[in-house]
């Protein structure tokens, strides 16, 4: 799952870019709304859901406890309310880790391609 940047975020994100970002139903995203409080986008005229970054951060935590760590949503709930800043510190570790190990696998690409 390769986030955007954030320099790249827009200010809003509509239900079906932030599905496609995490590649997830939206449904899902809508039942996490319900589970995880934090998780709270603006809705504007006909109840359209419009996501600040805050939330989309707030999906990867939930993204990475839940998909990536294997734990149920009871569990992710109670590591968030316990330990949230750890939490939040390992996901950004883990982010950064994957694009070093993208940035690596394509310079390894271009150097098997000049040899």
């Amino acid at each position: 799952m390769a986030l955007k940047t954030d320099k790249e975020l827009k200010l809003y994100y509509s239900i079906s870019e932030v599905a496609r970002m995490f590649d997830v139903n939206e449904s899902l995203l809508r039942y996490w709304e319900k589970e995880f409080p934090m998780i709270s986008p603006k809705k504007a005229g006909g109840n359209i859901r419009q996501y600040r970054k805050e939330d989309i951060e707030n999906i990867r935590l939930v993204y990475h406890l839940v998909k990536e760590k294997g734990l149920t949503l009871a569990g992710a709930r109670q590591r968030l309310k316990q330990n949230r800043d750890t939490t939040v510190k390992t996901a950004e570790i883990i982010d950064r880790l994957k694009r070093v190990r993208a940035e690596l696998a394509a310079m390894r690409k271009e150097l098997e391609y000049i040899t």
